[in-house]
């Protein structure tokens, strides 16, 4: 099932003629426009230190950058500007769509709604099997994109009425600011935000952020560093602190691990994530494994066997997990949730698609067994 777009074509266009532009499909190149922004114009960053000769050092995400003037981070949407440091795209999305809420994926978090579901332009890091590489490895000034206040896109979202916003598409770490912001001013009229995350992070803006949003979904590429830095340009271990934190925090967070044959499906390895998460975060996180396509950089490795699926999921309910998924696979029976203690079907899903949800006030309706996740 594709994302549902907010605004059909006609509808579009009348918002683009008052200056009102979403960009719903892969981005085209434009020209520059960011870097004419004057300063006034701009929101300074939150999470950075000051250096000598006007230099700064970004303490945003584990890659620590120390950025000259005039220069940009890693993620290529922070500029330092006279010694200070400024976010380009707060309040500027480049996509905008609704999608279920099992499309993030997050199943045990207010099944069968929809997310209002936004993305900017930049990543912190460099995946070579990016699904959304247009806007994810572009630059601000490369995109198109829409001005949108924090206020603004929560009121949008209530009068769309959607239950949800996620952060979603490109790295949602790299404009923490006008996240933040937006989930704040949502919480105050009744409304959750989610974050679809890779993790790299570091601990005090992800501390803040937890204060605010209702939900994470952290991307965990892989179980080994060689991975993160051969296909990743980043580093398992920072990723791990930041699971480990979240469940300091009390968030509820789910894990999603894409399977890539060759690459992060060894059985060892599997093995070895499963008993971490088991002892680190418990069995009741939900672990999603995901099946891989050939896409962006990664071209020349074949989709993930079904076999593949299935045997991570058997390791991972070895391991004690006690609510694994398979996906990618519409139709399998990976997809639906069980009872952890008598195993009755409580969730069947197709695709995207919840087609009966049997929980009742958080629990099974069968043995009372109380089901983690927020459901209400």
């Amino acid at each position: 099932m594709s994302a549902s777009v907010l605004y059909d074509r006609r509808e579009f266009m009348t918002c683009a003629a008052g200056g009102l532009c979403f960009l719903m499909a892969a981005p085209a190149r434009t020209k520059a426009v960011h870097s004419a922004m004057k300063t006034d114009q701009l929101v300074e960053a939150r999470y950075y230190e000051k250096l000598p000769n006007r230099k700064i050092k970004c303490l945003l995400c584990p890659r620590t950058c120390v950025i000259d003037d005039l220069e940009r981070g890693y993620c290529g949407v922070r500029e330092n500007r006279d010694g200070i440091y400024y976010t380009l795209v707060y309040g500027k999305p480049c996509t905008l769509h609704i999608d279920p809420i099992e499309k993030k994926p997050l199943f045990h978090f207010l099944p069968g709604s929809e997310a209002l579901s936004i993305a900017t332009a930049g990543c912190n890091v460099f995946c070579k099997f990016c699904q959304n590489w247009e806007i994810s490895q572009s630059r601000p000034e490369q995109l198109p994109s829409l001005d949108l206040a924090p206020a603004k896109l929560v009121a949008l979202t209530r009068e769309k009425k959607c239950p949800v916003i996620a952060f979603t598409y490109n790295e949602p770490v790299v404009f923490t600011e006008y996240m933040y912001d937006i989930a704040e001013k949502a919480r105050g009229v009744g409304v959750h935000t989610a974050m679809i995350s890779n993790g790299y992070i570091q601990a005090k803006p992800l501390k803040d952020l937890c204060r605010v949003l209702s939900a994470v979904k952290i991307d965990l590429k892989a179980f080994s560093e060689r991975f993160y830095k051969e296909l990743v340009s980043g580093q398992l271990q920072p990723v791990l602190d930041s699971l480990i934190l979240l469940k300091q925090e009390k968030i509820w967070f789910e894990i999603v691990y894409l399977v890539i044959p060759g690459q992060n499906d060894d059985p060892h390895e599997l093995s070895s994530l499963c008993k971490w998460i088991y002892k680190e975060l418990g069995p009741g996180v939900p672990l999603h494994f995901t099946r891989f396509y050939p896409q962006y950089r990664l071209t020349n490795v074949p989709a993930t066997p079904l076999q593949t699926l299935q045997k991570a999921r058997q390791i991972a309910q070895d391991a004690g997990l006690q609510f694994v998924y398979s996906g990618n696979v519409p139709g399998d029976p990976g997809e639906n949730t069980y009872c952890s203690k008598c195993s009755e079907l409580l969730i069947k899903r197709m695709g995207y698609a919840i087609a009966e949800n049997r929980i009742k006030t958080g629990q099974c309706p069968k043995c009372r067994t109380p089901i983690p996740g927020v459901w209400k």
